[in-house]
């Protein structure tokens, strides 16, 4: 499920991203797809490709890849959304933290919590 005022476009620093077209209110969950986990041996395979930064870490030493636009969601700290992963049913699902405005950038925060302050593995642009 993608919500339909979704829609991904260029930014001028930091690649695809995520925007919407309409307002979107606080905790609304705008978007859930399936993913495919990874075993540690192919996450190793993955880190040697530019793959490395689109997956997500996964329960006990596995990573997934997760499908729709979720491996664009650009980063920021804080972000105006949060992921959340379903182990049980392999998905992530994305809601939002406040309400966004249209033609705003939807963001998560790679950490994992919104507003996590552990560094990331590359130069953040804003």
């Amino acid at each position: 499920m993608i919500l339909s005022s979704l829609f991904t476009s260029r930014t001028s620093e930091k690649g695809w991203g995520v925007f919407t077209n309409k307002r979107i209110e606080k905790d609304t969950v705008i978007e859930i797809s399936p993913v495919i986990v990874l075993t540690p041996s192919e996450k190793e395979l993955i880190d040697k490709t530019v793959l490395y930064n689109y997956i997500f870490l996964w329960e006990n030493e596995y990573a997934c890849m997760a499908m729709g636009n979720i491996p664009i969601y650009n980063h920021a700290n804080p972000s105006n959304c949060e992921y959340f992963q379903d182990y049980e049913n392999e998905t992530i699902y994305i809601k939002t933290i406040r309400r966004i405005e249209a033609n705003e950038e939807l963001t998560i925060n790679y950490q994992g919590d919104f507003d996590s302050q552990e560094p990331v593995w590359f130069e953040v642009k804003f």
